[in-house]
């Protein structure tokens, strides 16, 4: 039996990354994938390709900062899996820069992108989740949203909002049987951390007590276990998955 057997679950931000490699492993585990995308149609489309073999998937060009667009979203996945058993909300970006140097604009997007889409999609999917008395709500912190980081206090300040808001929603829907979890990922490899200087990334692997960079199955593993029974006793939590290096 997959864990994940018979689920529907919501990713947004999944066409690279971390948010790819949840979608592709939450196939094998069972689960059908909606996914949304901000511009890359062709990537969208090689992601519905390589899954579409393995489960039903289909994905949306969809903005999760847009509370309308989000509603809608929402909507449109109820259309046409019939239910949301997870919602990942995984779409999120950086603009870095010291607070001297940090324009209001700098600040204002990375709020909105980062911590807007995860109440615009929680908002929209309480409701079905509700209905149905059951659900398990992901959202994506980060280290710096626990620790802080020099360059960062716009996403850092987006990641502990987002780490007080999954508390917040556990108290308040633990009681319709729906559980709100976030998991806050540290150095993962991807496309991003390819384009960076070797001695820079191999600096930033000798700091972490396991040695290494994560991969983004490492923190999909950890979406499986948030989204299948294994954890049906745990909500308003906040798993590091960073190697240890907030240890």
């Amino acid at each position: 039996m997959k864990l994940l057997e018979g689920k529907v679950a919501l990713i947004t931000g999944a066409t690279r990354g971390i948010g790819k490699g949840i979608a592709e492993i939450f196939a094998q585990q069972g689960a059908k994938v909606a996914f949304t995308y901000a511009g890359s149609v062709e990537k969208a489309k090689e992601l519905e390709t390589a899954l579409s073999s393995v489960t039903q998937i289909k994905g949306y060009q969809s903005d999760a900062s847009d509370y309308d667009a989000a509603q809608k979203l929402v909507e449109d996945v109820m259309a046409e899996f019939g239910k949301i058993d997870i919602l990942i909300n995984n779409a999120g970006i950086t603009k870095d820069n010291l607070l001297m140097r940090m324009s209001k604009d700098d600040w204002d997007t990375i709020i909105k992108v980062n911590l807007d889409s995860v109440f615009n999609l929680t908002k929209a999917v309480i409701k079905p989740m509700m209905k149905a008395k059951s659900g398990s709500i992901i959202n994506m912190t980060s280290v710096v949203g626990v620790k802080g980081n020099a360059g960062q206090a716009n996403y850092a300040a987006s990641k502990a909002g987002v780490i007080g808001f999954t508390k917040s929603i556990a108290l308040e829907l633990g009681s319709r049987n729906i559980r709100c979890n976030a998991i806050a990922p540290g150095f993962i490899e991807t496309e991003m951390t390819a384009a960076l200087d070797e001695k820079t990334v191999q600096g930033w692997r000798d700091g972490i007590p396991l040695k290494r960079g994560g991969q983004p199955e490492d923190v999909a593993n950890a979406c499986v276990f948030f989204g299948s029974e294994m954890s049906s006793y745990i909500s308003g939590q906040v798993l590091n998955v960073d190697g240890g290096m907030l240890t």
